[in-house]
């Protein structure tokens, strides 16, 4: 199939198309405003057999220019497939604003208007989406979305503005937009009239959407992770992580050392507990405690050691021999008492859950050698 996108250098356009081109039995036509009306044409003489109209103009230096970008240039895009009597089905990102009284909410409404008269004429389906406010990666701060804005700012150390925390913001996710598109483009969309929403529509007050991304930046500290069942705050993550300089997607751990080698935290979550990773000099052994209820899990990834348990109320003994070679997860539960030695000739790295983050006044461990 063919496909040209309109607005294809724009936060939706590149989005859509980097979607689409992982469908290698689509070939893409690109249109942005850098493009001549002629580029368009011979685009349109090509076998196109569907159009996404994504461009337009929503923060001009006159008036003037909504209508130029918005209207004006559908009625030419219109004029053009009509022009070799094509009645090719177009998907149309229109917007909410077509029920307020402003310039751009106009602009859109005419071209709306423009399509379906289109429609009319040509029998060619058409798809409108009056979409909310858009957030996900490669949006243009200070441009496309306050979400964008915060990403980048908060990002950076910059700081950000907030009239009025309890603003409610209705919002989706890019990657929804994304895939309600592509289901036109597989003829999965059942066609019904001429006006079409997603479904999938968060509505959250700025003051909610500011503390969460703080809580994102501050995770490099804390090691905090989050509840990511909560679709907002996976998609928020997702586009916050999305806004880092290019300089700074590393950060470092903070090492814990003494003379049987080091431990450095590395994620922790009241939902899944917490993960750590230990050097372990050979020779050296750790643990020789047990817990009341806390279970962890160990995973050597790099030497050889010998985890060994003794029950404390039967004294029932068992170890384990365990490599970095052959990659095995040993349980710890509770009531047993363990340790780990490292019985290689190079450092042992060890991988560790535990069930629990680490409460300093109850940190449920109690020494006993095993």
């Amino acid at each position: 199939m063919n496909i040209l996108v309109t607005g294809s250098n724009g936060f939706l356009g590149k989005n859509l198309i980097s979607f689409l081109k992982q469908d290698k039995n689509l070939k893409i036509y690109s249109f942005d405003i850098e493009n001549s009306f002629d580029e368009l044409e011979n685009i349109l003489k090509n076998n196109v057999e569907l159009i996404f109209h994504l461009a337009g103009v929503n923060r001009p230096k006159t008036n003037d220019e909504f209508y130029k970008g918005n209207s004006d240039f559908t009625k030419t895009l219109v004029d053009l497939v009509l022009k070799y009597s094509k009645n090719i089905p177009i998907v149309f990102s229109s917007s909410i604003q077509v029920e307020l009284d402003n310039d751009y909410g106009k602009s859109k409404k005419l071209a709306e208007d423009v399509l379906i008269d289109y429609a009319k004429k040509s029998g060619a389906k058409v798809y409108i989406y009056r979409l909310q406010n858009l957030f996900g990666k490669w949006g243009k701060p200070n441009y496309n979305s306050v979400i964008a804005t915060f990403c980048y700012n908060i990002s950076r150390n910059f700081p950000i503005q907030i009239s009025n925390r309890e603003n409610i913001v209705k919002l989706l996710y890019i990657d929804d937009v994304v895939k309600e598109f592509y289901s036109i483009v597989k003829g999965e969309k059942k066609y019904n009239g001429y006006f079409y929403n997603i479904e999938k529509v968060f509505e959250k007050n700025l003051g909610e959407i500011v503390d969460l991304l703080y809580k994102f930046k501050n995770s490099r500290d804390d090691l905090t992770i989050f509840d990511f069942k909560d679709e907002f705050t996976k998609h928020l993550y997702e586009t916050y992580i999305s806004y880092l300089p290019i300089e700074n997607f590393s950060y470092k751990l903070k090492s814990n050392e003494d003379e049987r080698g080091s431990l450095s935290e590395i994620l922790k979550s009241d939902n899944f507990g917490q993960i750590f990773i230990s050097y372990t000099k050979p020779g050296i052994t750790r643990g020789n405690h047990y817990h009341q209820s806390k279970t962890e899990k160990f995973l050597v990834i790099k030497g050889e050691a010998i985890i060994k348990f003794r029950n404390i109320i039967t004294n029932e003994k068992v170890e384990y021999k365990v490599s970095g070679n052959d990659l095995q997860v040993v349980d710890i539960p509770p009531g047993y008492t363990h340790s780990i030695t490292n019985i290689g000739k190079s450092e042992l790295i060890t991988l560790f859950w535990s069930i629990e983050k680490f409460d300093k006044s109850n940190p449920d461990t109690f020494y006993e050698e095993v």
